[in-house]
């Protein structure tokens, strides 16, 4: 029964293939270095969640959890214009919901996401961000940057059609990912190539 739903529409896809497409994305473009450093300093996207076992960590990944990006991740992909294509991807998926997965076994699907390599550059936005932890050893420093990140990320999406209030926004990004040497300096080499 599934062959034949599956022949009768080329663009279907599974749940799980999904998933996997998105954890592969995100494996491509580093998320791991990042992710590091940030639970090294009391951070996890995962705190709280029912399906997080001790000792054994998730048990049941799902679309919504594969699809959200913290502050860190999110500044990444839009530094490199992927942030679109990422979010693209997504609001294709039905069903998501915070924590939750209401998507489908089986849908269709038009775009995928490219694998990409951009480990080089999220080892260099990681190495900053371990520096930084090292400075300000105070606990919270590095979540509340990636809050502050995230939270003007938001603005800057809210405000699309306020090219006045999106230059201010930008402005503030700028500051708060200021010290982040390596990453712009290996942005830069990037995208000059």
């Amino acid at each position: 029964m599934i062959e034949n739903r599956c022949s009768d529409k080329e663009n279907l896809t599974t749940r799980q293939m999904v998933i996997e497409q998105g954890l592969d994305y995100l494996r491509g473009v580093g998320s791991d270095q990042i992710c590091t450093i940030c639970i090294a300093n009391g951070g996890s996207c995962c705190k709280g969640c029912r399906n997080l076992s001790f000792k054994v960590g998730c048990r049941i990944r799902n679309t919504s959890c594969t699809a959200w990006l913290c502050g860190f991740l999110r500044y990444f992909l839009y530094e490199v214009d992927l942030l679109e294509e990422w979010n693209s991807f997504w609001r294709q998926v039905p069903g998501r919901d915070y924590r939750e997965d209401y998507t489908p076994d089986y849908f269709e699907l038009q775009k995928t996401l490219r694998k990409r390599n951009l480990r080089f550059l999220s080892n260099e936005l990681a190495e900053d961000l371990k520096r930084l932890s090292e400075n300000h050893p105070k606990q919270r420093y590095i979540i509340d940057l990636r809050e502050n990140i995230d939270k003007h990320l938001d603005l800057l999406f809210d405000w699309e059609n306020r090219p006045d209030q999106r230059t201010f926004i930008k402005s503030n990004l700028g500051t708060l990912s200021k010290e982040f040497y390596r990453f712009h300096q290996a942005l830069k080499t990037y995208r000059s190539n």
